[in-house]
């Protein structure tokens, strides 16, 4: 678990904040739809701080034990069926993350290239992640510490900066934009409620889709690893800084997309924008950044993947090329599947945030803390323990709550959009 790590503040910083922003991003703006900006920002918040928190929380329950891998976590406090709790959980929602990205490299890379070349055999999505998986992804996947990926994961955070910078400028100059928003809070303000929060049953994919969008506790461990001069402290700075950056990029990115489109906006923004001008120049770069920097995020979420793999089916091995890179071809390969069969974007967003992003950001630090910080240093009864408690309590109420709504709103049979394509 442990050796001698080099990579630096900034390097990891970019890692935590490329494993947090991905296609998550995407689904913002219809979240923001379906509750209003005034709601949205205060679910934003909370979900923000809560994750610093549980950042907190994984980070003292390692520094207890001397321990940086989540699946250890989980066997030093439940024995071997949490350390494959834990292992399991990752996989799910890691595989669920990649999929949601090369979802999006299936259906906006054919516009790209269309807008190009023209119809030709590789308008086909399922051919384009074939070759983007075999040529980008796995090449990046087969380094051996998750820190090489520094590079790649500030080039795409880059990409997403210029994706936030179009939609801020899409369509709608600032000063009408700052006119909707004037207008808004106004409207809010004449109301008898002074707030008009909309609730209805699509908002219940709202705390999914942010839940979702947050989640990168799976890489806060490895990174925590490889991090040179470790220290707890120096990792929380890591993850409130990559937290913090990403909310502000996600508070803006929603509101100039709602405010663009406002009910019209669907599930993924860039299908809502490629409406307007499927071949307007900037229209088309944006679709390329987006392209770009969640096809560089897919290696960073594999890394702990691969990792539970191997602490669940070859535990106390050391380093081995052959299953290092065989485990990424199979994990490719399972995902790529899956992005051909799955239809909507919608339903990966919603279910994996509904299940296990709650696990990851609320149940399993907060379980961990009160089993793994020993009693005569924090009683069961001390303030820590009661918050860590509390903190797993609010991770299943908000599963419990999301799964209801979202089984409600499937089995009313309307017909909504989705935002497929």
């Amino acid at each position: 678990t442990f050796f001698e790590g080099k990579t630096s503040f900034g390097m990891s910083v970019f890692n935590l904040s490329n494993a947090i922003m991905g296609s998550g991003i995407l689904g913002l703006s219809y979240a923001m739809s379906n509750t209003g900006i005034v709601l949205f920002l205060i679910l934003l918040t909370c979900i923000a701080c809560l994750s610093c928190y549980s950042v907190h929380l994984l980070l003292r329950s390692a520094g207890v034990i001397g321990i940086r891998a989540y699946e250890q976590l989980g066997f030093r406090a439940f024995g071997h069926p949490g350390k494959i709790i834990a292992a399991v959980v990752i996989t799910l929602h890691n595989i669920g993350a990649m999929s949601s990205y090369l979802f999006i490299v299936k259906y906006e890379l054919p516009l790209v290239i269309q807008a190009f070349l023209g119809q030709t055999w590789f308008m086909n999505g399922n051919y384009l992640i074939i070759i983007v998986t075999i040529c980008i992804v796995l090449p990046l996947a087969m380094m051996k510490h998750l820190g090489y990926l520094g590079y790649t994961s500030g080039f795409s955070l880059s990409c997403m900066v210029f994706f936030l910078s179009a939609v801020s400028l899409l369509k709608r100059p600032l000063r009408v934009l700052w006119h909707h928003v004037t207008a808004h809070v106004a409207a809010c303000v004449s109301t008898k409620s002074k707030i008009n929060l909309r609730l209805d049953l699509q908002t219940a994919y709202t705390i999914p889709i942010l839940a979702f969008a947050f989640v990168c506790h799976p890489e806060v461990l490895p990174i925590y690893t490889e991090l040179r001069n470790p220290t707890k402290r120096r990792m929380q700075n890591i993850g409130n800084v990559s937290i913090l950056g990403m909310f502000i990029m996600y508070f803006f990115t929603a509101v100039f997309g709602y405010l663009t489109f406002f009910e019209n906006t669907e599930a993924e923004l860039l299908h809502t924008y490629s409406k307007v001008d499927p071949l307007d120049t900037l229209i088309l770069c944006v679709r390329l950044a987006v392209l770009v920097a969640v096809t560089l995020t897919v290696p960073v979420v594999l890394f702990p993947i691969r990792r539970a793999l191997m602490q669940l089916l070859f535990p106390g091995k050391s380093f081995h090329w052959l299953r290092h890179i065989a485990i990424a071809v199979c994990l490719l390969f399972a995902v790529n599947l899956m992005v051909i069969f799955v239809p909507n974007i919608r339903d990966i967003f919603g279910i994996s945030g509904a299940t296990t992003a709650p696990t990851l950001i609320f149940i399993l630090p907060g379980l961990f803390y009160i089993r793994i910080v020993p009693k005569n240093q924090e009683p069961m009864s001390s303030r820590p323990k009661i918050q860590a408690a509390c903190f797993s309590a609010l991770g299943f109420i908000f599963m419990i709550m999301s799964l209801t709504f979202i089984g409600i709103d499937w089995m009313s049979g309307e017909k909504r959009n989705l935002g497929g394509h």
